[in-house]
């Protein structure tokens, strides 16, 4: 399967899965989540895919500032509404990432392991875009992101408009996939300017 090579090059993250181990899906619980497995979830590679992986990355450093982080035992909470702009895309990868769901996720086995309920919306009273809190020890951490930090090229939304209108030629498909692709990276690989899209509170 072919996709842009920047992908690979993006710091995967490393958790613990206590279910996953139980049931011995994963070796000593370990399971490796990379960006390219958040694109599949989402179906494309964009800022906001971006920005979530980058809020979850940033979260669990916080949280789990030593060891592994715990999948599947952090709270996921949105300010949010689901359905205002892109919040639900936002949610959907960061609770993959934490193996979190609503009241709709894994239900547990013998009263352990359950994954329902770690996620939500609306809760306006947040600073920030998003709290991830530990179920274990109630530790929390708000963060927010601001794609706006890195813009697009200039050329980027005309050729958008010309191939979502179908008057776009191959050649300049392929510019603006290109030129879309390269803002992610940007956002994905420069250190400097992930400081300026995410925000912890």
């Amino acid at each position: 399967m072919n996709y842009p090579a920047f992908f690979d090059k993006v710091p995967t993250l490393l958790l613990q899965d206590p279910l996953g181990e139980f049931l011995g899906a994963f070796d000593q619980g370990k399971v490796e989540i990379c960006y390219y497995d958040c694109v599949k979830l989402a179906g494309h590679s964009c800022p906001t895919v971006a920005s979530a992986y980058l809020l979850a990355r940033a979260g669990l450093g916080k949280l789990y500032p030593e060891g592994l982080p715990q999948r599947g035992m952090i709270k996921v909470e949105m300010r949010a509404p689901k359905e205002e702009g892109v919040t639900g895309v936002i949610a959907n990868v960061i609770s993959y990432i934490l193996g979190g769901n609503d009241e709709g996720g894994f239900k547990g086995i013998g009263g352990t392991f359950s994954r329902r309920n770690l996620l939500s919306f609306g809760l306006t009273e947040l600073r920030g875009m998003v709290r991830l809190t530990r179920t274990d020890t109630n530790a929390s951490v708000t963060l927010s992101s601001d794609t706006s930090q890195v813009p697009g090229s200039p050329q980027m939304m005309p050729l958008m408009q010309k191939s979502i209108q179908g008057a776009a030629s191959d050649e300049e498909e392929m510019q603006f996939r290109a030129l879309w692709q390269a803002r992610v990276e940007a956002m994905l690989l420069d250190s400097d300017l992930q400081d300026k899209i995410v925000t912890i509170h």
